[in-house]
């Protein structure tokens, strides 16, 4: 049996495949191995946003190249979108799709399920990948060259994985996927709030559900029968992320983003009048290379008036192969200044959200690790607290606690365990 390292980079989405290979090869008897050099087969996870991120995956698979003394395999976007990158730096691997990856490493043996199967990851947080691929096409991404058109497994499969991962100790599942507001186009309708609904009805147990990013054009759509589902269902987390990426029609048309700002603010409006609190978290693209300063001042114009809580800021990077590759791009300055004043703006927003919590009570699920014994966990509204001498006080991670919010640091509140 093999001894096998695993590494992962990039979204939830990446995360939850690499869970899946990590589980189909403890099913067939092979066991992590404590560092790269005593592996007998490293297996890297890569991403390709953008082009930091690109070279950053390069560097890291001729170190893997270097400290593995057996097979090096390379799964993920980057590896599917551009695999003759690392042949081009010298890298030695196996190129495969993740779901090829425990064939390989298997060699055509059978699996053997093993007692100590945990389909956790992160300790109480369940990652369950409801789909693969999108409807998009993006002139700037290159990842729908990896991942496809969306290929979504029936319900009741999402339903029995979500009882899997509640039953083996999750109390909180994050519903992914490249793009979750489609999950079920390919069948003819789109069904995401169907899932959410089922998983939160036919699923005992004291979880909650976060639902992973969805663009504004497929969630546009269902936007009142989602809204009704969260407004409805308890165990989901008051938290939507639709990547609204410009504040400009004009930009989004060159972005063929497929969605308009209208689209994307109704969205809003049916969740604001839906829900009594509630976070939006969308994302920016600043500086694509058709971008006015008109353009520009729009995206800033909707950052304000619809103030989402969590929000992702990336200056535009030419992804080879893509359409927005071949466009005139503009200078580095100009996209640095913008990215300043907008990532300003956005603390400024995220830090006024935050600050309203001060002086209220909160039931807050904790499941990460802080700094020192603090826990730390989301609120209803998916909100973040840290709760410092969480551990000191017997509080483990998995459980609800109340607190009251006694502080915030702009991006995170501070919480006292009541």
């Amino acid at each position: 049996m093999a001894r096998y390292h695993i590494e992962t980079y990039g979204c939830t989405s990446n995360r939850g495949e690499s869970q899946q290979i990590e589980r189909a090869l403890r099913d067939g008897g092979h066991r992590p191995a404590d560092s790269p050099a005593e592996a007998d087969v490293a297996i890297l996870n890569t991403c390709t946003v953008v082009e930091k991120t690109e070279r950053n995956m390069l560097d890291r698979a001729q170190e893997l190249d270097e400290q593995t003394p057996a097979d090096l395999v390379i799964t993920g976007c980057m590896a599917l979108a551009q695999g003759e990158e690392f042949e081009q730096a010298g890298v030695n691997a196996e190129i495969l799709h993740w779901d090829r990856v425990p064939e390989h490493v298997r060699n055509g043996e059978c699996p053997t399920p093993s007692a100590d199967t945990d389909p956790i990851v992160d300790g109480v947080v369940g990652i369950l990948p409801i789909a693969r691929g999108c409807m998009s096409d993006c002139s700037y991404c290159i990842t729908k060259r990896a991942t496809g058109k969306i290929d979504s497994p029936p319900v009741e499969e999402n339903v029995r994985k979500a009882r899997a991962l509640v039953h083996a100790g999750a109390t909180e599942l994050r519903i992914t996927g490249q793009d979750t507001g489609v999950y079920g186009w390919d069948d003819g309708e789109r069904t995401l709030h169907v899932l959410l609904e089922r998983i939160c009805e036919e699923i005992d147990g004291d979880f909650r559900v976060r639902v992973g990013m969805a663009n504004p054009k497929g969630v546009h759509g269902i936007r009142e029968e989602l809204a009704e589902v969260f407004a409805e269902q308890e165990k989901l987390y008051n938290f939507l992320h639709i990547p609204v990426q410009s504040g400009s029609n004009e930009v989004l048309a060159d972005m063929r983003r497929q969605h308009t700002v209208s689209e994307y603010v109704e969205v809003v409006e049916t969740f604001e009048e839906s829900l009594d609190e509630w976070t939006l978290s969308t994302d920016f693209i600043v500086g694509f290379p058709t971008e006015t300063e008109r353009d520009y001042e729009r995206s800033l114009a909707l950052l304000r008036e619809t103030r989402p809580e969590k929000i992702n800021v990336t200056r535009f990077s030419k992804r080879p192969g893509t359409d927005a590759a071949e466009m005139k791009g503009l200078g580095g300055q100009t996209k640095k200044d913008r990215s300043s004043e907008l990532v300003e703006l956005k603390m400024d927003v995220v830090g006024e959200a935050y600050e309203s919590m001060v002086g209220t009570e909160r039931r807050v699920l904790l499941v990460e690790d802080g700094t020192g014994d603090s826990l730390v966990g989301y609120d209803r509204a998916y909100r973040q607290v840290a709760v410092p001498g969480a551990e000191s006080a017997g509080v483990d991670l998995g459980e609800t606690v109340t607190c009251e919010i006694t502080g915030q640091n702009t991006v995170y509140a501070l919480g006292e365990l009541v």
